[in-house]
């Protein structure tokens, strides 16, 4: 087949999946497809890469592109005022995420210390960003099934058309390594570790709907399943082509959580959800740190070092001595000197490959701990929610334990990133709305009217009487 037919075809599975998961009693605005664009921009690659006038590395690194930087900006404009119009909601919802908050405010501040402050400052103007469009989706009229359409449309496009890229546009899905020259598989996005990653938060999200639908009796469940099927099926192909391990192991581990999670007698005893998500957290930790033999990640497919993530976490430590309280500045570590010196010891790093050292080293031990805080109130939100909304719940926890643990060997808490959206998704609570009850006026009684119509008549029979 020619690549145009080919092509039209794989449009034509696009539209039959959406058209078959259509839900047209579920209740979101059109302001969902704000945060769906973000998302889809983030998990793929920069406009501007698309008509190849894209950033590459230098002074263009640093300053970004203009069409990029205007398209982000007309996002964040629109999700303000998206978002000014739900103010009623955002009370409760402050009071519950001050953490949140918190720390975002002390990435502001970063900013001024920063040997980059307006490339700093126009990164965090970015993040912020991803908090908005986290809080367009929550509140959402119908915030699960507007959870489920954000996560479901990116999904739908991103990974048909990936793997379309991978098989027939070569020159938009494959590259090779220009360090080490081997072949890599990118899909829509620029490197092979981001469509793991985009994968990974979509089909997960894709996944909790299947298994929603599963126990749904609605006429049109199958149409749905069929949908989500598939795309689940082309995920698998690409985890597998994509040798991204890291992604394929947080699915497995954050899929088992939240099927369990979504269980009714798991519902009934909270206490299971601490065990189960302390225990793929500590299986993750014993066998990156504390297994001698290398025996479970050599498992799949790694070595002991992790692919030279351990000699890259020491020269990064090293590196960030010198700031070790306050770090470099929001989001400016890999830049300058600092990225010159890692390059000479691995070419081509971009990225702590630890989320939490990668906070450390732009936000020093301040950023840490504030981080810290985020995760544990965070946590006290999932379960404040998993309590209320057992299904909408299962999802929060699973993004939850997939940012914990997919930021043991990847940045995940960098922002802008999928697994960072995803992790905010599941800690930022949003209380949900009490709706006033309108009550029936009563209903009066013949002789009722008839006092109100003739008060001299009833009046005058009560003298009679």
């Amino acid at each position: 087949m020619s690549q145009q037919l080919l092509t039209f075809a794989y449009i034509a599975v696009i539209l039959a999946v959406f058209y078959f998961d259509r839900n047209k009693e579920a209740r979101t605005s059109k302001a969902l497809w704000i945060p769906v664009m973000w998302l889809m921009i983030n998990g793929s690659r920069p406009v501007s890469m698309w008509f190849q006038s894209g950033p590459t590395l230098g002074n263009e690194y640093a300053d970004g592109s203009p069409l990029d930087a205007a398209i982000f900006g007309a996002l964040i404009v629109a999700g303000l005022i998206t978002v000014n119009f739900r103010w009623k909601k955002l009370g409760g919802m402050l009071r519950n995420n001050s953490a949140l908050l918190v720390f975002i405010a002390y990435c502001l501040a970063s900013t001024l210390w920063s040997d980059y402050s307006l490339v700093s400052f126009k990164r965090w103007i970015k993040s912020v960003g991803d908090v908005i469009m986290v809080v367009i989706v929550l509140t959402e009229p119908d915030q699960r099934n507007a959870i489920k359409r954000f996560l479901c449309r990116v999904g739908y496009v991103v990974i048909p058309v990936s793997i379309l890229f991978i098989k027939y546009y070569p020159d938009w899905g494959r590259s090779y390594n220009q360090w080490t020259w081997t072949p890599e598989y990118s899909g829509v996005t620029t490197f092979k570790n981001l469509l793991g990653m985009i994968t990974l938060v979509c089909a997960l999200g894709i996944l909790w709907s299947f298994v929603t639908t599963w126990g749904d009796r609605s006429a049109r469940r199958w149409h749905h399943l069929v949908a989500q099927g598939i795309v689940l099926g082309m995920a698998a192909w690409i985890f597998h082509i994509a040798n991204s391990m890291t992604s394929l192991s947080c699915f497995i581990l954050a899929s088992f959580v939240m099927i369990m999670a979504n269980l009714a007698w798991i519902h009934r005893r909270p206490a299971f959800v601490h065990v189960l998500v302390a225990g793929v957290t500590a299986v993750s930790v014993v066998a990156l740190f504390f297994d001698s033999s290398g025996g479970m990640v050599q498992s799949l497919g790694r070595n002991a070092s992790l692919s030279g993530r351990t000699d890259l976490w020491r020269i990064v430590l090293e590196l960030s001595k010198p700031r070790a309280l306050l770090g470099a500045g929001f989001e400016t570590f890999w830049m300058g000197d600092r990225l010159a010196t890692v390059w000479r010891f691995e070419p081509g790093i971009q990225e702590a490959h630890n989320g939490y050292l990668e906070v450390y080293a732009n936000l020093g031990w301040v950023g840490v701990i504030l981080l810290a805080a985020v995760i544990v109130t965070g946590y006290r939100n999932v379960l404040a929610t998993y309590t209320r909304d057992r299904t909408l719940g299962s999802i929060k926890i699973a993004y939850f334990a997939t940012s914990i643990i997919y930021s043991l060997t990847e940045a995940g808490f960098r922002m802008m990133s999928p697994v960072w959206l995803g992790f905010l998704l599941a800690v930022i609570y949003v209380p949900s709305m009490r709706v006033k009850k309108k009550v029936a006026p009563k209903r009066r009684t013949i002789a009722a009217k008839q006092r109100e119509l003739y008060p001299a008549l009833a009046s005058s029979y009560r003298d009679s009487s």
